[in-house]
Formats: structure tokens, sequence, C-alpha cells
């Protein structure tokens, strides 16, 4: 039996900005990523979606991004390895914060948008966004891109790292996704997009936009939850991950 984690990035309305069904598609995750208040999300959201999530047992961890509501964080920004560790500190910290006001535990940290595509590539950022998680709690699980610089920095610290696939983006011969600024970044066919992920965790591979086999280890899948079908696609994939004898779970049950 082959096992996967499944998680979903949470928590990213703000103020009167509603972004995606999330009670709903608690019902089909295993691990969702929370925002904490720099690409999106406020205080409030971060409560009621942690609560919901503790009502529904889906684990909850931590998704830093750069402090960018207007770009939803996924515009790059010049920062340096010190700026990226207290960015990702004070935002593990927030969301600690609410946590443990439920008497519930983090399982995880995934950095979000841009600051994960530079942690994907930059070493010495990556190695910083590993130390930050590591010195708040080693016992947290570190998300990155499935064999990125940042799974490697968090296997170097002695994390447990889960290598990250996706269920609806196209990727590249050196394994890195396709960038957002390119047509041809986003997976819209659902079958496809969870033929994709089947193949991902049972084969460990996935093919490039240049046609070539990409190894990787799939240990948890992302989907996104600010879709027009996002609902109607979570239960989709877990559905059709499970007729293909792999069991959907979190990393800590």
């Amino acid at each position: 039996m082959f096992r996967v984690d499944l998680n979903c990035d949470l928590g990213e309305s703000f103020g009167q900005y509603k972004l995606g069904e999330q009670e709903e598609i608690l019902n089909y995750i295993t691990s969702a990523n929370v925002a904490c208040g720099f690409h999106a999300g406020d205080p409030t959201v971060m409560r009621e979606t942690v609560k919901m999530a503790i009502a529904k047992g889906v684990k909850i961890g931590a998704h830093p991004g750069l402090p960018d509501l207007n770009g939803f964080g996924r515009r790059p920004m010049q920062i340096t390895p010190q700026e990226g560790y207290d960015m990702v500190v004070y935002q593990i910290g927030a969301l600690q914060g609410f946590l443990s006001t439920f008497g519930e535990k983090m399982q995880h940290v995934k950095p979000h948008g841009a600051l994960y595509n530079m942690a994907a590539k930059d070493q010495a950022l990556s190695e910083a966004i590993a130390q930050a998680v590591y010195d708040v709690s080693p016992e947290l699980v570190l998300f990155g891109l499935a064999g990125s610089e940042l799974t490697k920095a968090g296997e170097k610290l002695g994390l447990q790292t889960a290598h990250e696939v996706f269920s609806d983006r196209t990727y590249q011969a050196d394994g890195s996704l396709t960038s957002r600024t390119q047509s041809d970044a986003l997976v819209t066919d659902e079958e496809q997009s969870v033929n994709q992920v089947v193949t991902m965790v049972k084969e460990g591979y996935i093919e490039s936009q240049q046609q070539t086999k990409v190894l990787l280890r799939a240990d948890t899948v992302c989907i996104h939850g600010d879709g027009v079908h996002a609902l109607a696609f979570a239960k989709y994939i877990r559905n059709t991950l499970e007729k293909n004898n792999i069991n959907v779970q979190a990393f800590h049950v």
C-alpha cells in the first residue's frame, strides 16, 4: 500500500475578502497550510481556520510567505537569508499562538509562493528557512519542493522533511515548477492532474514540459483551495488516490 499526505493552502481570506470553501475542503485533505498574515490571512481568519481544521481532524502547519498582500506573496523579493529566517520564525510564532489556545500542536511548516520557489533554488535561503524551523522546534516537518534545495537543507539539519509534489502544476526538466508567468504553468484537466499525481506517488517520476522523465519523491501532494472547482477537485483526487491503493494520511496521525 502506497501512502501520501494531501495538503491544501487555507486561511487565505483577508478582512472582507473571502477566498475558497475551506470548511468543505477540510473533509478531504489531511494537512492544512495556514496563511500567517504576510501574503494573506489575518488574525481572525487564522483562528477560525485553526478551529475548523481541529474539528475536522486535519493536521495544521504554518504557511509563511513574503510580506506582499497585493501580490499574494507570488512576486519575488530581494531578501537576505537572515531576513528569510526572521520572517519564518515570526509567522510560525503567530500561528503557534492560536494553536496553543486550542491545546493543539503544529505539524509542519511550508513556505508559500515566491518564498517557496526562491528557497527551492537558493541554498543560503533554504538553509536559513530550515534553521528557522529547527530553532522553533526540531519536531516540526518541513515541506519543500521534491528534490529541491529546501528539502536538502531540511534533511541536512535532521528535520523530518516532506518532499512535495503538485497536482495542478507542470514541471521543468530540472524538477522546478513552470513559472506562473507562462501559459502552460497550470494543469487544468482534472483527469490529467490526478493521473500525474498517481504516477508521481506510485512510480516516482513526472514528465517535464521538455518530455523528459524527472525522478522525484512524493510524500505530500498540494492541491489549491482557491480555484473555481477546488472543492469538487479535492473530493475527486481523494477518491481517486484511494481507488489506486494509495492511503491518504497525515504524517503525525
